[in-house]
This record gives structure tokens, C-alpha cells and sequence, in this order.
């Protein structure tokens, strides 16, 4: 991939950067999660320091195309001006009057953020030429490209694919360190290597787990996706999440594994619930024993330990999805114990992004005890699948 070096002196050029602010927020819109704003501070830190007039796109929420308040990027522009420590102006639109005002008047080391690049409808549109036009006019803007959203490199859009063939482009530094510290799980990885799956659906994780089906020693299921592979066990699950779509799918997964000598680790037991609420009383069921009344919201003790001791004897980890929901203290137990035997262990720990990074920082542990935290959950999905990230290509030589 083409570096930041490669664009040359840009002390005085508008530097046009994709960053990911997609971070999540509260009734009153402030900022819950600001760990894709900090990620991007190296970047950002260095064209500024470079001389650069810093002219920033991102995107938050689903707008699908219209410009929705309830979206709007104010609350990014005044957490990344406190991070910064520096004022960062927000741009009322992204290529009208306002963006072209405000980014015609920087002086060297200026940042300007443009509102949500999915308040226009050409931004993620299926027709190549409505992208490719809405990309002309980012590139008017600006003199040169930089993309460090590594969260949305899997997608075809205008401010992360068709604009690097407009412009001078490279990648910025948190998509090199994600690159870098992803391939050391698909490129070879140290073993023996372990995946943990959570999360809600199986069917969000079929690319991953059939790729990693010729690749991982140890694949590690909770989160709602268990009951699934419970199911094709045989099983009961109560009223737990059950996609009955994939139980034969994930039949096809455990035979599959087992031919290929792949271990796949499901809980032994499972902390369930009557009803689901944060003030359900909690109780612990062996898998199999679970009241056709209780749902399964977490992993169980035993499973937390043996689940612990699987990460100890790995020189490779890879985390993607909790093991419950660990929005609600009583059923974050597993959640806790996975990122707090990936703190502990000697291998190299990869945090997959989404909701796992999420649970990382609301728990509280410490994001310095993980080797990587990713910024990307689909994205880093994707690249774990092998699949091809467009975002990516288009910026390779």
C-alpha cells in the first residue's frame, strides 16, 4: 500500500483523510465510546504537524441518504477538537456551500470536518457513476487522499473507494497498524492458533467460520450464536436466540471441524434469564438441562474457565463478539473472563473490533494488555474471511 510518504511534501496541501467516527451515543448524543476517535489522532496528529490543512469525512448511523439531525457529526467535531486540542470546525454539508466555504479558508494545520458523508444518497450508491461523481466533488475539494477508516474499507463508497483514484492517495497510519497486526492471524500465525466467535447470529459469522474452518486450531462459540450449534447438537435451548434457518449449517461446521481435526469448543453451561431484562433474576443451567421457559444470556462458570485456559495455551487469540450481554452486569461474566484471560495471556491477542472492542473499554480493562484492538468489525470479519477489502486494493501500487 502507498504511505503518507509517498505523497510527498504536504506542508500546504488540503489532505482530504476517511476516518471511521461511527462511535456510539446516548439519548442526549454525547459520546459513549470515543476509542475510533483517539485511533485516528495518530494520522490526523501527523499531516497537522506536517503543514497540512486537514479536511476530514465521516460517517455515523444509518441516514440512508437523507440528513437526519439526530446524525450529525457536531458531537465528533467537539470530542476531536478536545482531543486535538484544537478548534474543529464542522462543515453544515459535505461538498455544498458550506464545506467549500469553510475548507477554501485553512490556514496550514487546520482541521475541518465535513457532516455525514451519508447524508448524501451517492455516498454508498449501487451505480458506479452516482459514487464516482459524488468523489469528484470530494476531490475538488482537496489535493491529495488518505484512508484511515479501517472500519469501512470492506465497502465501495464514494469517500473510501472512488476517491483514491481521484486524487494522490495513501493509507494512513491506523489502517497500516490494522493491516499489520490482522495478517499475523491469517499469514502464518503462531500456534497453536484460537478463534473466539460470539455475538448475536450465526449468520453473521458463516465467511469466518468457514474460513477459519482450514486455518484455526481452536474455535471457542458463545454470545446468542451458541444455542444455534447447541441446537444441531441436539440440544435443548428453551427460548434462548435460535436461528433455525443455520442449525443445519452448523451441523455442517461440527461434522466439518471434526473431519479436519479443528476443535470446537460450546458451553457446558450457560447463565439464562425468564424474560430478557437487565433486573431478570440469573440462574445456571448445564447445556441441555436449560427450562424450555429460561433463555440463555451468558456463558457459565465452567465454561468461562475451560474457555480461560484454551486462551493460556494459545500463541495466537483472536476475540470477535461477546459471550453475553454484557450490557447488563449480571450476564457480563463471560464477556469479562475472555478479555481478562487474553490480558493474562503470553500469545498474540488480537480484539476483532464491533462489540468486542466496545465491551473491552465499558468493562474497564485495560486496552494496553491487548497486542491489537481493532477498529473494524466488519472490516476485520472480512479480512479474516481472506476476502478482498476494495478499500485496500484501490490504494496498492
Amino acid at each position: 500500500m502507498r504511505t503518507i510518504d509517498s505523497l510527498g511534501d504536504i506542508a500546504g496541501k488540503k489532505v482530504f483523510v476517511r476516518s471511521d467516527f461511527n462511535v456510539p451515543l446516548d439519548d442526549e448524543k454525547n459520546i459513549t465510546d470515543d476509542g475510533r476517535i483517539r485511533a485516528a489522532l495518530p494520522t490526523l496528529t501527523r499531516l497537522m504537524d506536517s503543514g497540512a490543512k486537514v479536511i476530514v469525512s465521516a460517517h455515523l448511523g444509518r441516514p440512508k441518504g437523507e440528513v437526519k439531525p439526530e446524525f450529525s457529526l457536531a458531537p465528533v467535531a467537539k470530542r476531536l477538537g478536545e482531543l486535538l486540542n484544537k478548534e474543529v470546525k464542522l462543515a453544515e454539508d459535505t461538498v455544498g456551500d458550506s464545506a467549500k466555504e469553510l475548507t477554501s479558508n485553512m490556514e496550514n494545520g487546520d482541521v475541518v470536518l465535513l457532516e455525514n458523508v451519508r447524508f448524501d444518497p451517492r455516498e454508498d450508491s449501487k451505480d458506479d457513476s452516482e459514487r464516482e461523481a459524488l468523489a469528484k466533488e470530494y476531490a475538488a475539494l482537496a489535493d491529495a487522499f488518505v484512508s484511515d477508516g479501517f472500519g469501512v474499507v470492506h465497502r465501495k463508497q464514494a469517500s473510501v473507494y472512488d476517491i483514491a483514484k481521484e486524487l494522490p492517495s495513501a493509507a494512513g497510519e491506523l489502517v497500516f497498524k490494522e493491516i499489520d497486526s490482522l495478517s499475523r492471524a491469517t499469514d502464518d500465525p503462531a500456534r497453536p492458533y484460537t478463534v473466539i466467535l460470539g455475538g448475536s447470529k450465526v449468520s453473521d459469522k458463516l465467511g469466518v467460520i468457514e474460513n477459519l474452518l482450514d486455518k484455526a486450531d481452536r474455535l471457542l462459540i458463545g454470545g446468542g450464536m451458541a444455542y444455534t450449534f447447541m441446537k444441531a447438537r441436539g440440544n435443548e435451548v428453551g427460548t434462548s436466540l435460535l436461528e433455525e434457518d443455520f442449525i443445519e449449517k452448523a451441523g455442517e461446521y461440527l461434522k466439518k471441524a471434526k473431519e479436519s481435526g479443528v476443535e470446537i469448543l460450546l458451553p457446558s453451561d450457560n447463565v439464562t434469564a425468564p424474560r430478557f431484562e437487565e433486573s431478570a433474576p440469573a440462574s445456571i443451567y448445564d447445556t441441555g438441562t436449560m427450562p424450555e421457559e429460561e433463555m440463555g444470556l451468558d456463558i457459565g462458570p465452567d465454561t468461562r474457565e475451560r474457555y480461560a485456559q484454551a486462551i493460556a495455551e494459545s500463541k495466537t487469540v483472536v476475540w470477535n463478539g461477546p459471550m453475553g450481554v454484557f450490557e447488563f452486569p449480571a450476564f457480563a461474566k463471560g464477556t469479562a473472563a475472555i478479555a481478562e484471560a487474553m490480558q493474562n495471556a503470553e500469545g498474540y491477542t488480537i480484539v476483532g473490533g464491533g462489540d468486542s472492542a466496545a465491551a473491552v473499554r465499558t468493562l474497564g480493562f485495560d486496552e494496553d494488555k491487548f497486542d491489537h484492538i481493532s477498529t473494524g468489525g466488519g472490516a476485520s470479519l472480512e479480512f479474516l474471511e481472506g476476502k478482498k477489502l476494495p478499500g485496500i486494493e484501490v490504494l496498492e501500487d
